[in-house]
C-alpha cells in the first residue's frame, strides 16, 4: 500500500462541497470514482479542510492509499484522465510516508476570499467572486479585518452548525488587498472553523460599505454569539489557496 499527496484545483460551482454527500455531487467522489476506474480499488481521498457548496480550490492538498504498483506522475495522469468532464485537475503527485495526513500533519491553511466592486453584473467570473456595489473603503476594511487577528473565541464568526470542539482559534492573517475593481481577503491560520472564512468577509464589508465601524467588529467578537454576526458572505468568491506542511 502507498499512500500518495495530491495538490488539486477545482471550480466548487458544481459541487456540494469537498465530501462526498447523499444528495449531491462532491470533489470527493468524483477523485475517488476516476481512482475506481484507474486501480479497481474503493479507497478513501482524505483532504487539508472540507469546502462549502460553490467553494473553490487552486491548490488544496489531499491523500489518497493505493495497493497497485504505480508511479506517482502515471496515478497523476490517470486520474486527470478519468476525472472527466469534472471541473478538477490533480496539479501534483508524490509518495509520501505512510503517516503523512493531508489534514492532521497540515500545520497553516490559506484561504482568499475576491470582491469584485463594478457595477456592470459579472459574466464569466459569475460564481467566482462576490459582487458589491457600490465601492467599498478598503482602508476601513483593513481596519476592521485587523481586529480580528490573533487568538480569540470565534463563537460569533461559526456556523451554528459548527462541529469543532472549541470556539478558539489563532487567526494569522486576515489582509485586505485592493486592485482596481477587485478587493481580496487573505486569511490564514493552522485551522478555522466552519463559516469562519466568509462570516468574517461579511462583516468586513459591512465595514467596507460605512454600515459598521470597526469598533462594531470588535463588538461583535467580543460578544461571542452568533446573533451578533451582521453579514455571512456567500461561497462564490472563496478560494482554498494552499495547505503548509512540517
Amino acid at each position: 500500500m502507498t499512500r500518495f499527496a495530491l495538490t488539486v484545483e477545482f471550480d466548487g460551482r458544481p459541487f456540494m462541497g469537498w465530501q462526498r454527500q447523499d444528495h449531491g455531487p462532491s470533489v470527493q467522489q468524483a477523485i475517488e470514482d476516476a481512482a475506481f476506474a484507474v486501480t479497481g480499488e474503493r479507497t478513501s481521498v482524505q483532504a487539508a479542510g472540507r469546502t462549502d457548496a460553490g467553494v473553490h480550490g487552486l491548490g488544496m492538498r489531499a491523500h489518497i492509499d493505493i495497493a497497485k504498483p504505480i508511479t506517482a506522475f502515471r496515478l497523476m495522469e490517470a486520474l486527470n484522465a478519468r476525472v472527466r468532464p469534472h471541473p478538477v485537475a490533480i496539479l501534483d503527485c508524490v509518495e509520501v510516508a505512510d503517516d503523512w495526513h493531508a489534514r492532521f500533519s497540515c500545520v497553516a491553511r490559506h484561504y482568499e476570499y475576491r470582491i469584485s466592486t463594478r457595477r456592470a453584473p459579472l459574466t464569466w467570473e459569475k460564481g467566482l467572486a462576490w459582487r458589491v456595489i457600490p465601492p467599498l473603503d478598503a482602508g476601513l476594511m483593513a481596519e476592521g479585518a485587523a481586529r480580528l487577528v490573533g487568538r480569540h473565541d470565534f463563537t460569533t464568526f461559526r456556523s451554528a452548525h459548527c462541529q469543532a470542539d472549541s470556539p478558539l482559534r489563532t487567526l494569522d492573517r486576515l489582509e485586505v488587498v485592493a486592485d482596481s475593481e477587485r478587493i481580496s481577503v487573505f486569511a490564514s491560520a493552522r485551522s478555522f472553523l466552519h463559516h469562519q472564512v466568509r462570516s468574517m468577509v461579511g462583516c468586513i464589508v459591512l465595514v467596507g460599505q460605512g454600515r459598521w465601524t470597526p469598533d462594531d467588529m470588535t463588538a461583535a467578537l467580543e460578544a461571542r454569539d452568533r446573533a451578533a454576526l451582521g453579514l455571512n458572505a456567500p461561497s462564490d468568491g472563496l478560494f482554498f489557496l494552499r495547505a503548509d506542511y512540517p
